[in-house]
């Protein structure tokens, strides 16, 4: 069994990442997709008085939602799906918590401009959420629509690869979806013939990914999004793989012209 836990505040962008979540496991055999919603707890009212009643209240309002949202999915993915909602401060903790306690294999979520799940991908919690992720984290865009996995590329700086690439999330990513693998590095020095370090890293790449066997490709540009973009659309790339290390980085991904369509 895959599952698959689906965050979600129910703005559209996060109904969004649910329908592409839904979509991209419907072949998966054995997919469970889950939805899953975070909720601040109430302690009391104004007066100290607690809001136990409030409480189950908000409960059976967010169970009807997700419910709601679960119906919905149901009539565009024949794969299984289950909800769940639980209090708690920190989104990103109680997510990670989540996913340890209930053997989560993968995240997918939205990005959005006002709620919520911005806190995680459009601030400085974002590095954190895919760096200390127990499992893979794919970010759908709010324009993004699936339409297969196919194609996807992995950025690597081609620095330390061995110690850097989190070898485990990604052939966890390829593994479900068995797609082409192209691994990318862009360089302002990039030349004819690449030098020996460039040579050593490459190698211990290939080996690492035998399996999947990948295609390099070494792009001499000065603005990395831009080459990232370009090479996007002339390989219809599906699905980008990266390991962003400055503040900003998906932000800035997301803008341009033909990644901001996917995940």
């Amino acid at each position: 069994m895959k599952k698959f836990l689906v965050p979600t505040d129910f703005s559209d962008t996060s109904k969004n990442a649910a329908r592409f979540a839904v979509q991209a496991t419907s072949d998966i055999p054995g997919a469970v997709v889950v939805l899953y919603h975070v909720y601040d707890k109430i302690t009391g009212g104004s007066d100290g008085t607690p809001l136990h009643d409030s409480d189950s209240d908000k409960q059976i309002v967010l169970r009807t939602a997700l419910q709601s949202l679960k119906d919905d999915l149901a009539g565009i993915s024949s794969v299984a799906i289950e909800y769940d909602a639980e209090e708690g401060g920190s989104l990103i903790d109680t997510m990670k918590k989540y996913v340890r306690h209930n053997a989560i294999d993968m995240i997918i979520m939205g990005i959005t401009g006002a709620t919520r799940l911005e806190q995680i991908f459009m601030g400085s919690n974002s590095l954190n959420m895919v760096r200390e992720a127990v499992c893979p984290v794919i970010i759908v865009p709010p324009n993004a629509k699936y339409n297969q996995i196919k194609n996807v590329l992995f950025a690597s700086d081609f620095k330390n690869v061995d110690s850097t690439t989190p070898k485990a999330q990604l052939k966890a990513v390829l593994d479900v979806f068995k797609p082409d693998l192209h691994i990318v590095n862009v360089d302002d020095e990039h030349y004819v013939e690449l030098t020996e370090e460039y040579k050593v890293q490459r190698n211990k790449l290939e080996k690492m990914f035998a399996d999947y066997n990948p295609q390099f490709y070494f792009i001499r540009f000065y603005d990395f999004l831009d080459a990232i973009s370009s090479f996007t659309a002339d390989k219809n790339i599906d699905l980008i793989l990266t390991v962003p290390r400055k503040h900003g980085f998906l932000t800035n991904l997301f803008k341009t012209s033909h990644t901001k369509k996917l995940a």
